[in-house]
């Protein structure tokens, strides 16, 4: 596979990929339906297609419409175009743009941005001080391949804000549980929402976390979990075979014990001559075999393996135990015991405050004002520091229950019990039932040594009477049945055995490879962030790896950087604001993976701590991640924005304010469109600039006005049918001129330049075919003649409103 090859498969989601490789590759084909089995019924099981209503395709925001949430009152409304592009949501702190950011997430989720320690279902505060009736989140979202909008809704049955309910609603599937959405597993892999809280967690997180943040991404859950499940097989099918090989010369032995029983002389020749294993011969000499002599035959073999409990491993269980039981005795009344319960009552008191957040009256002393906010936080640090103090009784009390629990693991009870062995047996399993710890041990102990001295003599005398019965061959036949029946099964699975391992070797071969592309990509996707956002800093970011594996106690993610060409660890030798950009460049990446089924990105206040150098690197980066994705960035910072004028980048703005009453509005300032209308009538409206200006310029900024229009419509369009994001932006690339950038939005094909011109008629009338030819014969050396400058760049506004509507196809 050449280089490139390799680059676009990467780029693909992980299905895809294997897809790919599976049907080029020279396996053969019971192999490849193997595979293809275990791929699917993996699919199956994580829900991407369990259901009806999953929803399969790329999903981009449409709007969020809230009500009664955190800072918002009554309902506010934020209406997006659902295709890539950046998207600044602006305003002062305090007018509300968090908590629409915090609504989005607590939409999909459940969840809402939080402190580090703190339960992300408890939601502090959420509640509207001015609307707290109904909270609502409604959002709507446009999924790959759907002809309209699906809904998300989200309601809270109780001020408890773990107490919500989310429905989902798609096109022509009806309304179900959100869960059936299939988006639990990537929202934790590939979760779109950045708050300040999270960057500050990517850095200052353990270690296995940082890299269990990164692993995830690299996709390979769908690999390795079908590799397990072949693997699985294999080993059942190379296990009976072992089985079968391994009881064969036992079984010969015993034959030939038997010598002077013609069976058993037929039993051996069927197992004991090469190559020629004779299954049938057994299969008769076992259906020959009369009925069983009676049920005392049955009770005797019950007797003669009986085993009671390993004395020596209930023993050292018990002796454990009580080790436990002595360490807890002496921290009796101890300040580690004191400080364990000292700090279980705190708990309950913040749990009193939980449930009754605007009561300040202590309940045990009726005293008032004493359950505030400084009394609670001053709580939370208290708990804390007493739960460190109390770490040793707390270990001692889990060592006490582990070993309660490990003895009572060893209580076993038998499918079938003699019934001489019942009462004793009864007294050991009753064990299980005893709650304390002390009791236990000694019950167990005793109870334990009467069994096993119980089973000794009933195995002693069963063995003795079984002996002088003639069941020799009997036995000896029913095992030969039972051995046959395996090695029947061997027999029929070797072919199988074979393809199980070629496919697991393939499997596990795959894997490697894409893991190494994909870690290969993410590191230099975040190498390019960070280069960008790194802006005059004299740290350069020279690799990004994972060391250890996802099951290994010591894994990490290890950050290796140089400062003037002297290596150096990342964490160590950057400033806040270089810390901040470092995160940034390792959450962007993980955050918009093509196994992400998320087109939106959604970051809260991402600018802090950065310089002006920084910001303009950030809406560069930002910039290029709108060419294909919906990011929505929450700033009061107005840098971000300026950033993005002073380098001339595409961008719709948003204006956030909050008035009395919690009433928070969103109004669209700027956008793409908006922004080129506007200035060609700034152009218009002056009078005295140089003829050329109207002439060409003016026109020319209408046509990059009416070119990002049918851009917009082109990717709903596309978005709309279900087509592949890689293929629409490999097309939009290559349309270098206007007419192939209209003929996209309006049959899906650059190819149809040419019919251009009779479907805008068609949909929008003969006039805006001349709009439209007066807009490019800016760019020509005569330039557009425009008699009424004014009238022409409102009708050209009005012509880039409808197209930005586009007509929905089949």
């Amino acid at each position: 596979m050449t280089e490139t090859e390799q680059h676009q498969q990467t780029a693909l989601p992980l299905a895809e990929t294997v897809a790919a490789r599976l049907a080029e590759s020279p396996l053969p084909e019971t192999v490849k339906a193997l595979v293809r089995d275990a791929l699917g019924s993996d699919t199956a099981e994580t829900g991407t297609a369990a259901t009806s209503s999953a929803a399969s395709g790329r999903v981009y925001l449409g709007s969020l419409a809230v009500n009664g949430f955190r800072g918002i009152g009554p309902r506010a409304r934020l209406s997006l175009s659902p295709r890539p592009g950046v998207n600044l949501v602006v305003g002062r702190n305090g007018s509300g743009k968090s908590s629409l950011a915090d609504a989005i997430e607590a939409g999909f989720t459940g969840t809402r941005a939080h402190r580090p320690g703190q339960d992300a279902t408890r939601g502090g505060h959420w509640a509207n001080l001015h609307n707290a009736d109904s909270p609502k989140i409604e959002l709507k979202l446009a999924v790959g391949g759907d002809t309209g909008n699906s809904t998300l809704t989200r309601t809270w049955s109780s001020e408890e804000f773990g107490s919500s309910e989310a429905t989902f609603k798609r096109p022509g599937h009806g309304t179900v549980p959100l869960a059936e959405a299939g988006w639990d597993t990537a929202l934790a892999d590939h979760r779109p929402f950045l708050s300040y809280t999270d960057l500050d967690l990517m850095l200052n997180g353990k270690p296995s976390e940082r890299y269990d943040a990164i692993a995830s991404i690299l996709g390979m859950d769908l690999l390795s979990t079908a590799t397990s499940r072949l693997s699985a097989r294999e080993k059942a099918l190379a296990a009976t075979a072992k089985e079968t090989r391994d009881a064969l010369p036992g079984l010969k032995d015993a034959l030939y014990a038997l010598e002077d029983d013609d069976r058993a002389v037929q039993a051996l020749l069927a197992v004991d001559t090469p190559g020629a294993l004779d299954l049938d011969t057994i299969d008769a000499l076992v259906a020959g075999l009369p009925p069983a002599d009676d049920s005392r035959l049955a009770a005797l073999q019950a007797e003669a393996g009986a085993q009671g409990p390993d004395l020596t491993e209930v023993g050292e269980a018990i002796r454990r135990l009580r080790l436990a039981l002595a360490d807890v005795k002496d921290l009796h009344g101890s300040d580690a015991e004191n400080a364990r319960l000292r700090a279980g009552l705190l708990e309950k008191a913040l749990a009193h405050a939980d449930r009754h957040p605007d009561d300040d009256v202590c309940p045990a002393c009726g005293t008032e004002r004493v359950l505030g906010r400084e009394w609670y936080d001053h709580a939370s640090r208290q708990i804390a520091e007493l739960r460190r103090e109390a770490k040793t009784a707390e270990d001692a009390h889990a060592a006490v229950r582990t070993g309660a629990r490990n003895l009572q693991n060893l209580i076993e009870r038998p499918a079938r019990i003699p019934a001489a062995l019942a009462g004793p047996w009864k007294a050991w399993a009753d064990c299980r039932q005893i709650q304390d710890p002390a009791e236990l041990a000694r019950s167990a102990e005793e109870a334990a040594t009467v069994l096993a001295g119980a089973c000794d003599a009933v195995r002693t005398e069963a063995v003795r009477e079984l002996e002088e019965r003639d069941e020799r061959w009997r036995a000896l036949v029913t095992r030969l049945a039972a051995w046959a029946d395996k090695a029947r099964e061997a027999e029929r699975d070797k072919s199988l055995r074979t393809d199980l391992g070629k496919a697991v070797r393939w499997l596990r071969s795959l894997a490697t490879e894409l893991r190494e592309q994909r870690m290969e990509r993410f590191t230099d996707a975040t190498q390019g962030i960070w280069e960008r956002l790194r802006q005059e800093s004299n740290v350069d970011l020279t690799a990004v790896s994972l060391k250890g594996s996802e099951k290994a106690n010591v894994r990490k993610l290890v950050m290796a950087a140089s400062v003037d060409g002297q290596d150096a660890p990342a964490l160590d030798v950057m400033s806040q604001g270089e810390l901040h950009s470092l995160a940034l460049s390792l959450f962007l990446p993980r955050a918009t993976t093509a196994d992400s089924p998320f087109g939106f990105l959604v970051i809260d206040d991402p600018v802090q701590s950065m310089d002006p150098t920084k910001v303009h690197g950030l809406a560069q980066v930002l910039h290029e991640m709108g060419r294909h994705r919906q990011i929505i960035v929450f700033t009061h910072d107005p840098r971000l924005q300026k950033a993005f004028t002073d380098q001339e980048l595409p961008v719709t703005v948003f204006q956030v304010t909050r008035r009395e009453g919690s009433r928070v509005k969103v109004a669209r300032v700027d956008d793409p469109v908006a922004q080129a209308i506007g200035d060609a009538r700034a152009i218009a409206a002056t009078p005295g600039l140089p003829a050329e200006t109207y002439s060409h310029v003016l026109p020319g900024l209408c046509r990059i006005a009416l070119e990002n229009a049918f851009l917009e419509a082109a990717w709903i369009r596309h978005h709309r049918t279900g087509g592949s994001e890689h293929d629409l932006q490999a097309a939009i690339d290559s349309a270098e001129r206007f007419q192939e950038v209209a003929a996209f939005a309006l049959f899906g094909d650059v190819r149809r330049g040419g019919d251009v011109k009779e479907e805008v008629r068609r949909r929008y009338g003969s006039p805006a075919c001349s709009l439209i030819q007066r807009c490019q014969k800016g760019a020509h050396p005569d330039g557009a003649s425009i008699p009424d400058r004014h009238r022409f760049v409102t009708d050209v506004e009005d012509l880039a409103r409808k197209i930005r509507k586009p007509e929905v196809t089949a």
